[in-house]
């Protein structure tokens, strides 16, 4: 019930109120983009990569039908974070990466060179509803996996993504989202919903994405819902698939 939401959520407040507190002095957000997060971000990625290898395998397979006439395959990846998807893409695809944080450079160079099979173009510090860098119909693919829940505008994301795509290329995306809403897990995802998204920047447990995907208008679209379990994590249902502009 809405009371017992309520009561638990109050109580997780009380619990990380020194939080509340570093977020009301403005001092919370900074630490939390250059410190907090990147670092936190390494050790879930680390654990959710192992839990998703054996979808984004799955995922990933059919890149290369999305090559251009030239045979060239030019990524765009939003949110790139440390790059752990770069081991999923074929040799000689050409990345550029775009993230809104640019903290997570130290691990990104690290993942760069364990995957030198790629030639990374550049990597461009921008928002995902705001691509202006990048040039209209001038991507192969694009790939968004973990993103979609801290966006400000999903319908805004999704619209860049089509703009910059060409025609018949390609929207790959792996995203956490709401629980069905009968379910205990969609009522733990409602209580920890403040907090949560305080403290992991903005990731917001409850959105619907593959509504919004339905929405976008892509010519062919393909969503499966899964689950990955993450012990002590609300972030269990996933989907995963991809979109033809």
């Amino acid at each position: 019930t809405s009371a017992s939401v309520l009561l638990l959520r109050t109580c997780l407040v009380l619990l990380a109120f020194p939080i509340y507190l570093l977020s009301f002095l403005g001092i919370w957000e900074p630490f939390c983009r250059k410190v907090f997060f990147p670092f936190i971000l390494d050790k879930i990625c680390a654990r959710h990569d192992k839990k998703s290898k054996k979808h984004k395998v799955e995922l990933f397979r059919n890149l290369p039908d999305f090559r251009s006439r030239s045979g060239e395959l030019r990524l765009l990846e939003i949110g790139t974070g440390s790059g752990s998807n770069f081991q999923f893409y074929p040799p000689g695809c050409k990345v550029t990466c775009t993230d809104i944080n640019p903290s997570f450079q130290e691990s990104l160079a690290k993942n760069m060179k364990k995957n030198q099979h790629l030639h990374y173009e550049q990597f461009l510090v921008a928002a995902a509803e705001d691509l202006h860098q990048v040039p209209s119909g001038s991507v192969d693919v694009v790939v968004c996996t973990l993103v979609l829940c801290s966006v400000q505008s999903v319908s805004g994301t999704l619209r860049e993504v089509l703009r910059v795509l060409r025609p018949g290329g390609a929207f790959y995306f792996l995203e956490h989202v709401a629980a069905e809403h009968s379910s205990w897990k969609y009522f733990w995802q409602q209580v920890c919903y403040p907090t949560w998204k305080l403290v992991f920047a903005g990731c917001c447990l409850t959105r619907e994405l593959w509504k919004n995907l339905e929405e976008a208008k892509f010519s062919e679209l393909k969503v499966q819902h899964i689950r990955l379990a993450l012990p002590w994590m609300p972030i269990e249902p996933h989907i995963v698939g991809y979109g033809v502009k």
